[in-house]
């Protein structure tokens, strides 16, 4: 009921949609693209909170400026006379939300928590008792369930993509006990683990049924997803889309082709089964 009273107030555009909130139980977020919209819109919620008894923990809310500059602009919001803190980064729903709108700080949390689930496990996964298949279904099971977390929204750049092959790698040698002085090449510790490189491939899987999901379901999820931002654009080289480098794995020329695709169910699945078998 309180949530309904900012319904008209000016937030996001995308698409010509207004995007003023975006919520999930009990986690709210306000969104604008102006600091002095943002206030109305806290200031609406206050008040209206007010109304119904209820009151806002200023102590528990943050302010978040994503921006594309390497200076992250001030802002100063207040709830009533309290400034709140301004964050540069947030966890959302278990997923790292950083100002600069960019994964690789959650990459780089899911990494290390990957590797430290891993080292819980070591006395398994290092024991040459039990048989390598035994191990990478436990690997594929236990850890990779841990890094790959929310990969279905991770736009990935060549840094990230070299960090999450070196991470795939750091488990097989561990779990084959080949120590950096063997001076193996990632190739023989492969073909020793009778394996194949298959991390990126099955991201890109999870990547691609997600996001047709979120295509044929034609809510939120894919306004924001396909949607484009009213204003101009910043300078310089624009940043890849998870969309754009989906569409190369799945050696689709435009990503517009892609979403037109994403409309029939069963076709969509044949593509994402070619493109996992044959996908780079």
């Amino acid at each position: 009921m309180i949530m309904r009273q900012i319904e008209d107030m000016e937030g996001l555009k995308i698409g010509g949609h207004n995007i003023n909130n975006i919520r999930y139980a009990d986690d709210t977020v306000l969104t604008a693209d102006s600091e002095e919209k943002l206030q109305e819109l806290l200031n609406k919620v206050v008040e209206e909170s007010k109304n119904k008894g209820l009151e806002l923990n200023s102590k528990k809310t943050e302010s978040m400026i994503i921006t594309r500059k390497t200076s992250i602009p001030k802002c100063e919001i207040k709830i009533e006379e309290n400034t709140i803190k301004q964050a540069n980064s947030f966890k959302y729903l278990g997923t790292q939300i950083t100002s600069d709108g960019r994964n690789h700080q959650e990459i780089k949390s899911r990494i290390a928590q990957a590797k430290a689930s891993f080292q819980q496990m070591k006395s398994i996964m290092t024991n040459i008792k039990i048989s390598i298949a035994v191990r990478k279904r436990l690997l594929e099971t236990f850890i990779e369930s841990v890094l790959l977390y929310g990969c279905e929204t991770w736009t990935i750049d060549e840094r990230m993509k070299s960090s999450l092959e070196a991470t795939e790698m750091w488990f097989l040698r561990r779990m084959m006990k080949i120590p950096w002085t063997a001076k193996k090449t990632n190739e023989e510790v492969l073909t020793e683990a009778q394996t194949t490189r298959q991390l990126m491939n099955k991201i890109r899987k999870r990547q691609a049924k997600f996001v047709g999901h979120v295509i044929r379901r034609n809510q939120l999820e894919h306004l924001v997803t396909t949607g484009k931002f009213e204003g101009k654009r910043g300078r310089g080289r624009p940043r890849e889309k998870m969309l754009d480098s989906l569409a190369d794995w799945m050696n689709i020329e435009k990503p517009s082709e892609m979403i037109r695709k994403m409309s029939c169910r069963d076709g969509w699945r044949s593509m994402i089964a070619h493109a996992s078998r044959h996908g780079t």
